[in-house]
């Protein structure tokens, strides 16, 4: 079995998903590990969870962020060639799941008055976590066009209202 410590990064340097090596503090590097810090803030939330659907409904957005990190993990140059890979990709689908999810938790009269104070209990504070993580994860992905990566918009819509779900979980939670 290999080692995970390959030892190439060892000079500040890490690589693109097709063997680009770019600066770890790369804009797409930073956005991919903003989404990498959600993954495992969700995975604390659902670890926190006593609802198997829910739990079930965060992993489902877990494996979407891999997805996204996938497609952000490779230069502009190569954004053709992932498209066309077998590579899953974020569609259309899976923004109407959160949306769905979002009009569910919001028929059920969830309560909030003003602005949160996480912490209400272990759950909730792990969901406002995962928010605010999302939040920033979000932030990296809307700075990459200025960077030169081309951003399809729906990521940036999903993003938003994963963050948006996450609130309105944790608002839930706090019930």
């Amino acid at each position: 079995m290999s080692s995970i410590a390959t030892r190439t990064g060892d000079e500040g340097t890490t690589g693109l998903l097709y063997g680009q090596r770019v600066p770890k503090d790369h804009p797409q590097i930073e956005a991919v590990g903003a989404y990498d810090e959600l993954n495992a803030a969700i995975g604390f939330a659902k670890a926190t969870c006593p609802d198997a659907g829910l739990r079930a409904g965060l992993e489902h957005i877990q494996k979407d962020l891999v997805n996204l990190m996938g497609e952000l993990a490779c230069a502009e140059s190569d954004a053709t060639r992932y498209a066309a890979s077998k590579f899953p990709r974020l569609t259309d689908a899976d923004l109407d799941r959160i949306d769905a999810a979002i009009a569910a938790v919001e028929a059920q009269n969830v309560k909030f008055d003003g602005w949160a104070t996480p912490g209400a209990n272990l759950h909730a504070a792990a969901l406002d976590l995962a928010r605010t993580t999302a939040r920033r994860a979000e932030r990296r992905l809307i700075g990459l066009p200025a960077q030169g990566r081309t951003v399809r918009p729906l990521l940036i819509r999903y993003i938003n209202r994963v963050s948006d779900l996450l609130w309105l979980l944790a608002r839930k939670a706090e019930m």
